[in-house]
């Protein structure tokens, strides 16, 4: 980003590659978790009603797993760019683990839910969860026992779309970090911003299936991307 005077708002959407590098599986890649379990039998309403037991065993260890790792590099960067930056900022999400809050962030948004929270069905509530769910453990809010993961299966809404979007339409930069551009709705995004005028760019390990639609791609590990660019965005401000 040339001119980087003019830009006081950003948007910034992260992807599975801000957190690949803390040794959280990623599902897309070669060896990633969709080749031992198949979208449709963990990642779906249908297969919640069909097997229960193995989307909460699936889950329970994700959950415990996450609790595990550390933040990276990237994700300092980024809360060190919530920190000290004073315009407008808001850090969008695909992920479902804490490695943004724990590096720091604040201006967040988990757009595909949370491993940390549990869902109930019954009331409508959301409760921070650490522990199993293939227990059928009671609801803390209403005592049922219908908790299921807070996160968003294939076929579900994504969570606050209407605050994405008129975040965007405030933007002056988008960037998409560590994202495969192939899960909508985020992979137009790009797009969105394009139609209202706001400059794009991609930080991504290797060229997306959005990549062309960016003024700007940079490719490398988001661990030595992401800190650069947020030192130049800093720098400028």
């Amino acid at each position: 980003m040339a001119d980087r005077s003019d830009i006081r708002n950003i948007v910034i959407l992260t992807g599975a590659g801000v957190s690949a590098e803390s040794g959280i599986d990623t599902f897309r890649a070669e060896g990633g978790l969709w080749e031992q379990h198949r979208v449709e039998d963990v990642a779906t309403p249908e297969a919640f009603e069909r097997d229960p037991d193995l989307v909460l065993r699936f889950y329970d260890m994700r959950r415990e797993a996450i609790q595990t790792k550390q933040p990276n590099p990237a994700h300092q960067a980024l809360a060190k760019l919530d920190r000290e930056w004073s315009g407008e900022l808001l850090i969008v999400t695909q992920n479902v683990d804490d490695l943004h809050e724990r590096a720091g962030a604040n201006r967040i948004l988990h757009m595909h839910g949370t491993h940390l929270n549990a869902w109930c069905t019954a009331c409508d509530v959301r409760s921070p969860w650490r522990g199993t769910l293939i227990d059928r453990p009671a609801c803390p809010a209403c005592g049922e026992k219908a908790l299921r993961p807070d996160v968003v299966w294939f076929g579900e809404m994504p969570y606050e779309m209407d605050r994405i979007f008129a975040a965007l339409r405030e933007a002056d930069l988008f960037v998409s970090i560590g994202t495969s551009g192939a899960v909508y709705p985020a992979a137009g995004f790009v797009r969105n911003a394009r139609d209202l005028g706001v400059k794009t760019l991609e930080l991504n390990l290797e060229a997306s299936q959005g990549s062309h639609w960016f003024d700007q791609s940079r490719h490398g590990p988001a661990s030595v991307l992401v800190p650069q660019w947020v030192e130049e965005m800093l720098a400028a401000g």
